[in-house]
């Protein structure tokens, strides 16, 4: 059985747009079946985009979908470098076409699993990284998410995540502290929180 976490797509594509307002701007954006956001953008994904906290430098959107995250945070802060990734080809290729579609010039889209296409001197490099996790593919690949994005970022950077609380959050959350030694609740709505972790 594919889902949205699937690296190849059989199904038919069946491309259409969709719009949404996020932090104050409205976005339009290619999707189409096999992706995650296929017919809506999703509460988790609006709550963590109208809800991070950026200042500077690069940002990371990890497992991106079509890119709704990443391209309306580059959007909204033109001093950031933005990185999407996905595991989903079809996702990677329709964040490319929503970079166009949205006239973004501070962003890029990258296919590959977790930080496999992140080079090695990337390592350290983003200030914040923005996850909005796959939770039906399992807690271990989310808890794998958390771990990893430690060495990822700078001195001072921060992991953000988005989840409902009560369905796998709170979880999260724990691990996030196991993995920085704090953690922070900062939005809360319809059963999602943020949940923020600081590299010390």
């Amino acid at each position: 059985m594919q889902h949205y976490f699937s690296e190849n797509q059989t199904s038919p594509l069946n491309p259409h747009k969709i719009n949404a307002r996020l932090r104050g701007r409205l976005f339009e954006f290619w999707t189409g079946s096999g992706v995650f956001s296929s017919r809506k953008i999703d509460k988790g994904s609006t709550l963590l985009t109208d809800s991070a906290i950026i200042t500077t430098g690069k940002v990371l959107d990890m497992g991106c979908g079509i890119g709704v995250i990443g391209i309306s945070i580059a959007k909204s802060f033109p001093q950031t470098e933005v990185l999407m990734t996905d595991i989903n080809k079809r996702a990677v290729r329709l964040t490319k076409r929503n970079i166009k579609l949205n006239n973004i010039q501070n962003a890029e889209a990258r296919h590959g699993n977790l930080f496999e296409s992140i080079k090695d001197t990337e390592k350290g490099k983003f200030n914040t990284i923005l996850i909005n996790p796959p939770q039906k593919a399992g807690k271990k690949l989310c808890f794998e998410m958390i771990d990893k994005s430690y060495d990822y970022l700078e001195k001072k950077g921060t992991l953000q995540i988005v989840a409902r609380h009560n369905k796998g959050g709170k979880e999260l959350s724990k691990r996030m502290h196991e993995a920085f030694g704090n953690v922070k609740d900062v939005a809360k709505k319809g059963g999602y929180r943020v949940y923020i972790s600081e590299k010390d």
